[in-house]
């Protein structure tokens, strides 16, 4: 069952205290919520229009102009080249989710979180009732894999998507070091160090 657009977002801000602002949008540009500090009813058909072109090198929301990262069918990601923050999108056929992130904001966790809250407002039902036994009765799982929280894994696996995908955290790299990002691409080299370890290699 969706649960209401103020709940979702105001879940969301109390999740990620980076994410300054959200706005909840229907259809082509019909804002159903947005947070008191964020008026982005005169830019909304622009910047959908951008996203849903999906080759947009930049977006406009009040007067700051943001460089496009990623832009998928299912995501946007945009920042200020200037440091004024970071747009973040995600949407279904249903919904347009978008916030915005202070500069320094994780943009790849608030991406996972914005998409997580989105299908949120998913009018949709799921295939199968979350609550569902599956098995017989009486034998418990005997697979390790079975006790992996499933929201762990889901989180893992978007991880995985976002590495795969050209748009994603290639593009986030190949910005930083364009950029000459020091503290980034320092932080960008302890990360790779901690997954070879990690991982043995």
């Amino acid at each position: 069952m969706p649960i209401d657009p103020a709940t979702v977002v105001n879940n969301l801000l109390q999740g990620d205290p980076s994410i300054i602002a959200a706005a909840v949008v229907q259809g082509r540009d019909t804002i159903l919520y947005t947070t008191d500090n964020w008026d982005i009813s005169a830019d909304i058909s622009r910047v959908i229009s951008s996203w849903n072109s999906l080759t947009a090198q930049f977006i406009m929301i009040s007067g700051v102009k943001y460089s496009v990262l990623q832009c998928t069918s299912e995501r946007l990601v945009a920042t200020s080249i200037r440091g004024e923050g970071h747009i973040i999108g995600a949407k279904d056929e249903e919904h347009k989710f978008l916030i915005y992130l202070e500069p320094d904001g994780e943009a790849m966790g608030a991406t996972m979180d914005v998409a997580r809250s989105l299908s949120q407002l998913s009018s949709k039902q799921t295939y199968l009732d979350g609550n569902a036994q599956l098995g017989s009765a009486g034998s418990p799982p005997t697979s390790a894999a079975a006790n992996i929280d499933p929201q762990l894994k889901g989180e893992v696996q978007s991880f995985l998507e976002w590495i795969k995908d050209s748009e994603g955290l290639s593009g986030y790299i190949n910005y930083y070091l364009q950029q000459n990002n020091t503290p980034i691409i320092s932080e960008l080299s302890k990360i790779y160090a901690e997954l070879r370890q990690i991982f043995g290699v």
